[in-house]
This record gives structure tokens, C-alpha cells and sequence, in this order.
């Protein structure tokens, strides 16, 4: 878990710098595990707010603690724990955030008064332990008063949670306190497992850190690999003497930098308290200003991916039974295609029949003749049917060639139109693997159906009544307006109708992916932005992860679309090839919305 008891304590020093002295205003619970806490400052912040929203989850897949800017939709009905927290926390003032050692618990600790109007102090305790989260509320004596997640006898006899229960902390772990040690320490415990990997062994010695952390320590011992601690030199150990200084200086002294790991489609990977360099040139970094930004967003990102992973599944589901479909239909044309292959044969033996008609019987099984096709006129056996006459036989093995020219002919049609349904859907795929937004989806699901591959709902809307889905746009260094189509549909409109004059045209070469237009406004365009667009195109595409990917452009009047051809399909001419790595830094920097 990359929330490790380091970023924990990291997050605990942000929300005591600018909590204390915070009253509840609000608070709500929007799901089975998720929680705001609504908190009205005693000093405006910067941007003059007096309110922030304080995010507390006890998911077991994204357990944590910080502020949040998102917006989040409240049930009908508040939750029965929501209403006790509100019954007990309301108008409570936050007065202290504890963590114990690097455990990733935080007690928030509020001011308020109970029923006779006596100051008392209850404790809300965020639990970050994977599966085992929870949030609880604490009495003054140290009592569950309730708990968003109930831990009964028969779920765990060790630590039970329950209304009434004694609060007790989990069960202390046998690990060195980040904190509490020096690099000797660590480095002496570390030495008694020596088949063990310098990663793993970090991870079960040292508490508060994350198999991230233990992972860049072990990047850094070993320049870039990780192996057992019995292959390390005395070199290695200086070096992890070294890199564990700095990594407990940035613990005790709060001076790590909030950091997520992204790949190269902008999917959050990870996130440390501490710059990462394992992963090479694989993965990007980005940093924050504050822990509180930084999980917002991660979890943010990735929720809204799973979201989007949920809501397209109907549609993947369609494109791989399509494009299975397609595969196998393909198979069984091209085998019937090999079968034409000797219709040849039929009528050279039609021939050759027709050719020693004197000397063919009706009756005949077979008939041995001199092929004179053949330039060492080699003689040839030819199954006939007896109860044909010759010249019936003949013109049998015309019809079978006849037969067999007409299938093969309409075969390669066929074929054709299958390898270009597969194409089509292809890029379909491609623009569903990029799709980020529900209108982009809705896009894509509007095409399917249009062009027969779902099942329409309801009426049609009305023209003029949809929401027209703007191209992603971006502004080259040298002032060009860049538009990139969103899907096969856009990717039409943006080629074939609103592209004008001497605006170029790029699309990967024989790869799925976004039809790119610079727009010109009849300016010649410089050679670095031609290179700038080919990058976004490439970026744009299924080649993203690739390098040296081959981008084909040419003036827009070259570009023309074939009839009856399926949305986004083109043909192009007289076309330049550009070879590019794409760069997601430089996409980013030029897009403009």
C-alpha cells in the first residue's frame, strides 16, 4: 500500500497546520465507506474560503485521509452512522490529529459538549489497513461509541469492534521505527536475512514505509536492480546507509515532495512521499504541493478510469465478440479461397476432354490424355462420370471451373470487406481506450449503433439537439491551432468537412488512431510544428506506448474518402512519413483545453 505510516504522518503534520481550531459544520456519508467531514475554519484560506472539506474512506482498496476539492452526491436518506456523527460531532471543534509512532492510524481529536453541557473530548479514529479499515468514534473513556464498519467475535476474536467495546490499538508489528532509528540499526537488522531481496527485507523490518519506498531504496543501492542481501558489498551497504539518511530525514523533518507515478496514457500507478527513479523512462512522475492534492487527484483519476472501465464494458464486450466474429469468418473465407485455387485444373481438363472426344467412351471411369498445357506434354488421368457422355463430362469441369472463378472473385470482395470491418473496428477500440469522458463514450456508443452494431434505445433525438463533443485542441510553440478527433465520426467531420485550403493532415501509418489537422489559415506550416503534430498523433494512437512510430501527413486536398466506406476510413496521396517518439510531456504543455 503506497499510504504508508511515512505519508501518513506527512498528511498529519498538512491537516494540523491548517485544521486546529476547525469546527464541523457538516458532515456526510455518501457511500457504504466514504465520508466528508465539512469543517469551518477560524481563518479564511488563501482564495478567502472558510470552509473545507476534510475525506475520510475506509475502503479497502483506497483507505485514507485529506482534503478534497471534489464534488461528491449525498443519498436521500443519510446512513445510520452518519446521523450518530452528526448527533455527536456537530459544531465539534478539532483541537489535535495524533498518530501513533508510523501506524497509518491518525485520532482526530474534537472539542464538544455532551447532553449536560459538560466539555468532553470524543476521538475519531481513521484506520488505514487495507481490508481491516475503519472509522470510528471514540468516547471520552476510551469506549466504541459505533463504528462505520462493525468487527463482531465471529470476524475477529483478537481486536473486536463494537458499541460499548474498549478501544484498543491493532497489535504492535516486530519493526524499526522509521523515526526512532539510525541507518546502522536498520542496516544491522537487514543483515540477518541474507537469501532475502534488499526490497522485501526493507518492507518487514521497517515500519512506515511502502513497497514503492523499499523498491527506489533498493534502485539506488543497486543502480537500478534489487538482489539478496548475501551479493551485497561493502560499496552497497555505504550506499543504503547513505539513501536510508535521507529517506528518515524526510520522515522526521516533513521534507519529502508529494509525488504519483503515471505510464504513458496518464493512468495513476503509484505515489510516494519521495521522488521515484526506479522506473526509468516506462513512467512519468508528477509532483504537488501538497499530500492533500496529491491523493485527490490519484484517487480521483483512477476512480474515474474504473468508472469509465464499468460504463464501457457493454462496448468492449460487443467490439471483442465483433472482432471475433469477423476473425473467424475471415478463417473459413480464406480456406474456401485456397479451395478455388485449382479451378485452373477444372478447365484444362474440359479441354482436353473437348479435345479427344473421339476417343472417350460413355461409360468411361477415367480417361488417360496427353496434357498439352504441359511443355513436357506429360499425360494426365481425369475422373470421369460414367454416366455422362464425354462431352457432358466436359462441361461439367467448366461449370466446376465457371464455379470456382465466380467464388473466388467474390471471396476476395468479401475478404476485403471483412479486413476493413476489422480495421474499422479496430479504431473503434482505440478511441474507447482513449475515451476519458461520458460524452466521449456516448459518442462512441452513437457510432456503434448508428452503423448497426448496437441496438438503438428509445427515439432519436432530434438534430440540433445534441451536445456537439469539441475535438481535443492544441497550439503548437509556433502559434498553430492542432485539432485531434475524439472518434471515428469526429475524425470525419474534422478531415473531410472543416479541414480547409493548405491545413495538414496526419494520421499513424497502418495503426489505429486520431486523425490530426494543423490548421493553416493558409500560412506555410514550419517544420516544428509538422513535428510537434506528428508527436500529438502518435500520442493520439495505439502506438502511444511505442517509439519511432511511422506518421504519415499531406495537404488536406489529398485526403478523400472512399464510397460506402465506414466512418474515420480514408485514402490519401502523395503523403511525407515522419518517425516520432510520442511525448505525453509535450501533449500536455500544447493542449489548450
Amino acid at each position: 500500500m503506497a499510504l504508508d505510516g511515512t505519508l501518513l504522518r506527512q498528511i498529519r503534520h498538512e491537516l494540523e497546520s491548517c485544521l486546529i481550531g476547525a469546527r464541523i459544520d457538516k458532515i456526510h456519508q455518501f457511500s457504504r465507506e466514504e465520508m466528508i467531514f465539512v469543517l469551518r475554519l477560524p481563518q479564511p484560506t488563501e482564495d478567502g474560503s472558510r470552509t473545507v472539506k476534510l475525506y475520510l474512506s475506509a475502503g479497502a482498496d483506497s483507505p485514507r485521509i485529506h482534503l478534497t476539492s471534489a464534488s461528491f452526491e449525498n443519498p436521500k436518506s443519510p446512513p445510520m452512522f452518519c446521523m450518530l456523527m452528526r448527533k455527536y460531532l456537530g459544531s465539534a471543534k478539532l483541537v489535535e490529529i495524533r498518530q501513533i509512532g508510523l501506524d497509518r492510524i491518525l485520532h482526530l481529536v474534537f472539542e464538544t459538549r455532551n447532553e449536560m453541557g459538560d466539555l468532553i473530548q470524543l476521538t475519531v479514529a481513521i484506520e488505514i489497513m487495507g481490508r481491516h479499515s475503519n472509522i470510528i468514534l471514540i468516547d471520552e473513556t476510551g469506549r466504541v461509541i459505533d463504528s462505520i464498519k462493525r468487527i463482531d467475535d465471529t470476524m475477529s476474536s483478537v481486536r473486536p469492534i463494537l458499541p460499548g467495546v474498549r478501544y484498543t490499538l491493532p497489535p504492535a508489528q516486530d519493526k524499526l521505527d522509521l523515526i526512532d532509528v539510525t541507518p546502522e540499526q536498520i542496516e544491522q537488522r537487514l543483515r540477518s536475512g541474507k537469501d532475502t531481496p534488499l526490497s522485501k527485507a526493507l518492507l518487514s523490518a521497517v515500519q512506515g514505509v511502502s513497497p514503492i519506498v523499499c523498491r527506489e531504496i533498493a534502485n539506488y543501492v543497486f543502480l537500478g536492480d534489487d538482489c539478496v542481501i548475501s551479493e551485497m558489498t561493502e560499496n552497497h551497504f555505504d550506499r543504503l546507509r547513505f539513501f536510508l539518511t535521507k529517506v528518515i530525514d524526510y520522515a522526521k523533518n516533513y521534507t519529502g515532495t508529494p509525488t504519483s507515478v503515471i505510464d504513458s496514457r496518464k493512468k495513476p500507478m503509484d505515489f510516494s512521499f519521495m521522488d521515484i527513479h526506479q522506473y526509468g523512462g516506462s513512467m512519468f512522475t508528477r509532483t504537488y504541493d501538497t499530500y492533500s492534492q496529491l491523493l485527490d487527484d490519484f484517487y480521483t483519476q483512477r476512480d474515474n478510469i474504473q468508472r469509465m472501465r464499468h460504463r464501457s464494458a457493454d462496448l468492449l464486450k460487443v467490439l471483442a465478440n465483433t472482432a471475433d466474429r469477423i476473425a473467424r469468418k475471415l478463417s473459413l473465407q480464406q480456406k474456401e479461397l485456397a479451395d478455388c485455387s485449382d479451378r485452373e485444373t477444372w478447365k484444362i481438363y474440359g479441354d482436353l476432354i473437348n479435345a479427344n472426344l473421339y476417343s472417350i467412351q460413355k461409360g468411361d471411369r477415367t480417361a488417360t490424355l496427353v496434357n498439352f498445357y504441359d511443355e513436357n506434354q506429360a499425360e494426365v488421368t481425369i475422373p470421369l462420370d460414367p454416366r455422362k457422355t464425354p462431352a457432358q463430362n466436359a462441361q461439367k469441369y467448366y461449370g466446376e471451373y465457371r464455379k470456382a472463378d465466380t467464388a473466388e472473385k467474390k471471396l476476395r470482395e468479401l475478404i476485403e470487406e471483412g479486413q476493413q470491418e476489422a480495421i474499422y473496428i479496430d479504431s473503434v477500440f482505440d478511441a474507447l481506450t482513449r475515451a476519458q469522458t461520458n460524452d466521449e463514450l456516448s459518442a462512441i456508443r452513437a457510432e456503434l449503433a448508428e452503423q448497426g452494431y448496437l441496438r438503438k434505445k428509445g427515439p432519436a433525438p432530434k438534430k440540433g439537439k445534441e451536445a456537439k463533443l469539441a475535438p481535443k485542441r492544441y497550439r503548437s510553440d509556433d502559434g498553430f491551432l492542432i485539432l485531434v478527433g475524439r472518434n471515428n465520426v469526429q475524425n470525419d467531420q474534422l478531415t473531410l468537412k472543416d479541414a480547409r485550403g493548405r491545413d495538414v493532415w496526419f494520421h499513424t501509418k497502418n495503426i489505429p488512431g486520431s486523425h490530426t489537422i494543423v490548421v493553416s489559415d493558409g500560412q506555410e506550416v514550419p517544420d516544428s510544428t509538422l513535428n510537434q503534430a506528428a508527436i500529438i498523433a502518435a500520442a493520439n494512437s495505439k502506438a502511444a506506448d511505442s517509439a519511432q512510430v511511422p506518421v504519415d501527413y499531406t495537404l488536406i486536398k489529398n485526403v478523400k474518402k472512399p464510397r460506402g466506406a465506414k466512418p474515420g476510413m480514408v485514402i490519401y496521396v502523395n503523403y511525407q512519413t515522419a518517425y516520432v517518439t510520442p511525448d505525453f510531456e509535450l501533449e500536455k504543455r500544447l493542449m489548450i483545453d
